[in-house]
């Protein structure tokens, strides 16, 4: 939960899109055990052990709805990618639901 913490509170971790949460230890840890059993966080880990980022699988009726986020320094290396295609056949294989969607915000939209 420390991690979740730090990286909420790191500009640079969420990029220039992502809006910045302060939120203290305490705050994150009560957010974190007072998710639904249905709402779920996963770590996206390197295979040394190192947790490098993270990915939330949301309900919203009859679909999921996904987000995620690395660490600057681990971006563009596909740790993302892959994770996404775990998390989209971990939610197809044991979830009844017509569809997965992410959203993204494209620099062009936000000038």
């Amino acid at each position: 939960m420390l991690l979740f913490a730090e990286w909420s509170n790191n500009p640079e971790f969420g990029g220039e899109y992502e809006s910045l949460e302060q939120s203290s230890y305490t705050e994150v840890e009560k957010w974190l055990n007072e998710l639904r059993p249905e709402e779920k966080w996963f770590l996206i880990e390197k295979r040394d052990g190192s947790k490098i980022g993270q990915v939330l699988c949301l309900p919203k009726g009859p679909h999921y709805s996904i987000g995620y986020r690395i660490g600057p320094d681990e971006r563009n290396k596909g740790y993302c990618t892959e994770a996404v295609k775990i998390i989209v056949d971990y939610l197809l294989l044991s979830k009844d639901i017509v569809r997965i969607e992410s959203e993204s915000s494209p620099k062009i939209w936000l000038q």
